[in-house]
């Protein structure tokens, strides 16, 4: 999440500046851990743990691979405030919109589509079912309405114009990939309210703001909902919605099927947010690839800062190749400037990435804001359609 400096006081209150500066702890950019209570430490558990619950430090949920490093968070800010980063694109935010057919998807019952909604929302139709990812329709990726960052792009799609939801997938509690208002407006949808299917520790705050139809999994969980299959599995990141619950909830991607003997079987992994690590070449092994992969591709910008947390368009290169996917699509670019990088450089990158690794044009792209992509069969060649 892009954030904001407390450099100019001159403009900025002492009570802005102070929440300014509690916004920056919970950026899903900086790997600094606040210290748990001493009461807390000594507390014993005699449970049985998984070595990414970390209760041995009593510290919350940790990576498998190892813990973020912890580097400087103000030095990054002072690199942005006196370099100026980061830079606006080269297009000025005139990204280009798509305009699909909104009747038609909500009359959908048959095929397989996919929509960028824009950053890691997206609309996936399976089988009748419909898919909604880590939806963000807000103005600001923010706990406040005047500040933080805000979208350079409206949404693909409006929350009037979303078919029916029945599952909605949260990859983590960052507030651009958990926003309030989006998730109350989809429970309060015609019709009733979807499945959520949230990360260990998220259902607690799903309660709390009146969502009681939410199922909570840990790594490696397998669930039911919609016919499919589905399984909530590891990526390398944290999580945070205060400056005091770092690492309180968990993290990751999710994984669906169709069931075993289904008529169009097709497999659909979204990794959410996440730095790169051995995690993504156990889950290709596990479920011996997938037919599509949404992988994120931005936010990476300085690397000696955010190496460890989001992966840079080459790394989402070997992702897609780790986890044995046979067409993926570039997410979390082009909405908010959360990072160094231009808003635009990602699918350059990308595209220059996906050439170097000698794969196909088209087996790792990226989609328009809006734009829906027909899912064909496997053996195919996934068509853009609604441009």
């Amino acid at each position: 999440m892009r954030l904001f400096s407390c450099f100019s006081v001159d403009v900025l209150t002492r009570r802005s500046c102070a929440a300014l500066c509690a916004l920056a702890l919970l950026a899903g950019c900086s790997p600094s851990t606040p210290a748990r209570s001493e009461e807390a430490a000594r507390a014993p558990d005699p449970r049985p743990q998984p070595l990414h619950h970390a209760k041995r430090t009593a510290s919350g949920f940790e990576n498998d691979y190892g813990p973020l490093p912890r580097e400087s968070f103000l030095k990054w800010r002072w690199e942005r405030f006196t370099q100026g980063l980061p830079k606006p694109p080269a297009n000025g935010y005139h990204f280009p919109m798509a305009h699909p057919d909104v009747p038609g998807l909500k009359a959908n019952r048959t095929a397989d589509t996919l929509t960028w909604i824009g950053h890691a929302s997206a609309l996936v139709q399976i089988g009748g079912v419909n898919i909604l990812t880590d939806p963000m329709f807000s103005e600001r990726a923010s706990p406040f309405r005047f500040l933080g960052p805000r979208r350079r792009k409206p949404p693909g799609l409006t929350l009037d114009e979303l078919p029916h939801i029945d599952i909605v997938l949260i990859s983590h509690n960052h507030y651009d990939h958990l926003d309030r208002p989006s998730v109350e407006a989809i429970n309060r949808q015609a019709g009733g309210p979807p499945r959520f299917l949230v990360p260990l520790g998220v259902k607690a705050w799903m309660n709390e703001i009146g969502i009681a139809n939410a199922e909570e999994l840990d790594w490696g969980d397998e669930t039911h909902a919609g016919g499919l299959d589905i399984w909530f599995v590891p990526s390398r990141h944290w999580s945070a919605r205060t400056p005091f619950d770092r690492a309180s909830t968990l993290w990751g991607g999710w994984v669906l099927k169709t069931p075993a003997g289904a008529a169009h079987p097709y497999s659909f992994y979204f990794a959410g947010d996440t730095g790169y690590s051995p995690d993504f070449r156990d889950i290709g092994a596990r479920f011996g690839g997938f037919d599509l992969a949404l992988i994120p591709i931005g936010a990476y910008d300085p690397r000696w800062f955010m190496h460890a947390q989001h992966v840079d368009p080459e790394e989402a290169v070997r992702i897609f190749q780790d986890v044995r996917a046979k067409k993926a699509i570039g997410i979390h670019w082009g909405m908010f400037e959360l990072t160094d990088e231009p808003l635009d450089e990602p699918p350059r990158r990308l595209a220059e990435a996906v050439r170097k690794a000698c794969l196909p044009a088209n087996a790792f792209i990226v989609l328009k804001h809006g734009e829906m992509i027909q899912l064909d069969p496997p053996s195919a060649s996934a068509a853009a359609v609604g441009r």
